[in-house]
Formats: C-alpha cells, sequence, structure tokens
C-alpha cells in the first residue's frame, strides 16, 4: 500500500480511502463488512462516511467494522446536510446542529471521537465564527482530531483559516472537492488553495460517479442496476452529460491500447495530481473495489497528461458552462 501525508497535519493515509456511501443500501451490511475487511487487509487505513449516508446506516456499518482495529484506522465523517424532513436545525452548521449530529455520529459508529470531521458544504445562514467556534470546542474535548472542508470554495476556505487563526483554533488539514478528469473545475481555486494553506486533498468521485467507467455510452439505455438507469439524483444534476459520456469513450479505446482499464486510469490520473494526497473510491460491490485497487499499479506519462488536456481544458468541466447545482454561485445578486 502506498501511503501519504495528509497536508501538513503529519497524518499518513492510504492512496486510496474507502468511501461507504451504498454501504447499508445499495450494499448490503455483509457486503459492505466484508468489503471493509478487505480494504483493511490491502492496507487501506482511510475511511470516509457521513451522517446522512443511507440514513446514518453507513456509519453504523462503518463502526462494527472498524471496532477491532479502531485505534489504526483514520475514520472522516461529516455535518451539514440533513435530512429531508423540513424540521429546523437539522442541518447546516449552527452549534446545535454541530454538537447534534457529532454525539449522533459517534453512537452510530460506536466511538469516542473522530479522526476527521468535514464540514459537508458551505452554509450560508451561519457566521463562519460560530461555526469554527464550535469544532474548536470539539477538539478541545477529544471528540474530533482534526476537521476538514468539503465543497467549499478556494475563497472559502482561505477566509475559514483566517477565522480559525484569530480564533485560536487549529486550521483544517483537508479538503475534499469533486475532482475527475471530466469536471476539473476544482484546479481553478480549491485544491490551489488548500495546497497554498497546506492541507491535503482527498477528491470524491474520481469515475465521474461511473461515467468514467466507461459502462454507459451516448444515446444508449443504461445497464439496470446503475445510478444512471436508478435515476441517482447526484449523477444527473453533475454527471450525466453527453460530452463526458464521450469522452468516455475517447478514453476507454486510449486505455485498451495501453492494456490499462479505464477504471485503473481515470484514479491513477487523480492520483498524479501532486496536491492529491488519497482519492475517495465508493464501491457498490467487492468485484467493482477489486476494479479500484488496480489504480495503484498505473503509472500516469506525460504523454496521457496531454491526451487527458487534450479532451477537457485544465480547470474546467467537459461541458461548457456547466455548474455543479450543489455549488453555490455568489458573484451576481441583482439589485431588483
Amino acid at each position: 500500500m502506498i501511503y501519504r501525508t495528509l497536508g501538513q497535519s503529519g497524518l499518513k493515509v492510504s492512496a486510496l480511502t474507502l468511501g461507504t456511501m451504498m454501504f447499508g443500501e445499495q450494499t448490503n451490511t455483509e457486503d459492505s463488512l466484508r468489503i471493509i475487511d478487505k480494504a483493511w487487509d490491502q492496507g487501506i487505513n482511510f475511511i470516509d462516511t457521513a451522517d446522512v449516508y443511507t440514513g446514518g446506516h453507513s456509519e453504523e456499518i462503518v463502526g462494527e467494522a472498524i471496532a477491532r482495529h479502531r485505534s489504526d484506522w483514520v475514520v472522516a465523517s461529516k455535518v451539514a446536510i440533513g435530512p429531508t424532513d423540513g424540521l429546523p436545525n437539522r442541518s447546516g452548521l449552527s452549534r446545535k446542529r454541530i454538537f447534534n449530529a457529532l454525539q449522533a455520529s459517534l453512537t452510530r459508529l460506536d466511538t469516542d471521537y473522530l479522526d476527521i470531521y468535514y464540514l459537508h458544504r458551505e452554509d450560508h445562514d451561519t457566521p463562519l465564527e460560530v461555526t469554527v467556534s464550535a469544532i474548536g470546542d470539539l477538539i478541545r474535548q477529544g471528540k474530533v482530531r482534526y476537521w476538514g472542508l468539503s465543497n467549499y470554495r478556494g475563497w472559502r476556505i482561505a477566509e475559514v483559516i483566517r477565522v480559525a487563526e484569530r480564533l485560536g483554533v487549529d486550521k483544517p488539514i483537508i479538503s475534499q472537492p469533486l475532482y475527475n478528469i471530466v469536471n476539473r473545475q476544482a484546479e481553478v481555486e480549491q485544491i490551489t488553495a488548500a495546497a497554498a494553506y497546506g492541507l491535503g486533498v482527498v477528491p470524491y468521485s474520481p469515475l465521474a460517479r461511473g461515467v468514467l467507467s466507461g459502462k454507459y455510452a451516448p444515446d444508449v439505455t443504461p445497464e439496470a442496476g446503475s445510478r444512471a438507469a436508478r435515476q441517482d439524483k447526484r449523477i444527473l444534476e453533475t454527471e450525466w452529460r453527453v460530452e463526458s459520456l464521450r469522452i468516455a469513450q475517447q478514453i476507454q479505446a486510449y486505455t485498451q491500447g495501453r492494456g490499462v482499464s479505464i477504471v485503473e486510469f481515470a484514479i491513477a490520473w487523480v492520483l498524479n495530481n501532486s496536491a492529491v494526497s488519497s482519492a475517495i473510491v465508493g464501491p457498490r460491490t467487492e468485484a467493482q473495489w477489486d476494479a479500484y485497487t488496480g489504480a495503484l499499479a498505473v503509472k500516469i506519462t506525460a504523454e496521457d497528461e496531454a491526451f487527458i488536456d487534450s479532451l477537457v481544458t485544465p480547470g474546467h468541466s467537459s461541458t461548457p458552462g456547466f455548474n455543479d447545482v450543489s455549488h453555490f454561485v455568489s458573484g451576481r445578486v441583482a439589485r431588483s
């Protein structure tokens, strides 16, 4: 296993992070536990979950699986996104929400602390000072060892760090952006800011929610059971674009000539960014996990980098004018 230092924290993490978003729903408990045990045996020490993944069941499965080696696992969970029941204070990043959510996560994970606690997304209704102060208190209580930011704009990363320094709170050590071959927008601000401030970068969706597995083709009905066939909300919002599907076909033809799978190549490409500490891969099946681990043996060449640059301009997505609807755009507020 390859281990890399997470930013300036001194914390060593495996180059692949086991993502557990599917565990407890698309992947049953038995299969989930088997995948986690297999990953551990292979040297994986970084596992990623969230309070909203499968209604909290993902955290319960993770807690059961890591119990025997808790002190050696680097366990990350998240707070901000809440249930869709509409009740107040069950989402966002207020002090009440953070404290309540962390206690619930610790209970489900059956642990006394989290190694990394992410702010899952920006909360524009709560001042940063309130959120950062709450995180600082949890760190002092020993319930959180480190913290991080997920889906934060570059300037917000900088502002969070400024607020943390002013309040005397340890700065975040990690940024988790959406980043893959067909969506390189994180290169403009998020990755640059994280690297400048010493945060490790651990992207999610390196396979563009399956688009970069090559299993989808333009104008072809998606295979049963796939995210696209299930009309998964996030793939429809972000990755289900004809430009991306066409690029995936081009990459698949290219990688076949090298004797490498498109899955291995796409993950290896993300890991070839020197700012990236680890890449989150979230399997639905054990076979998918086996396909992901092969990426660690793939070496990306200068020729490979140039080929990808010819398909997707650095800092852009595959689709002109694309913006992820979950990423708040604040640069224009109409006067009327």
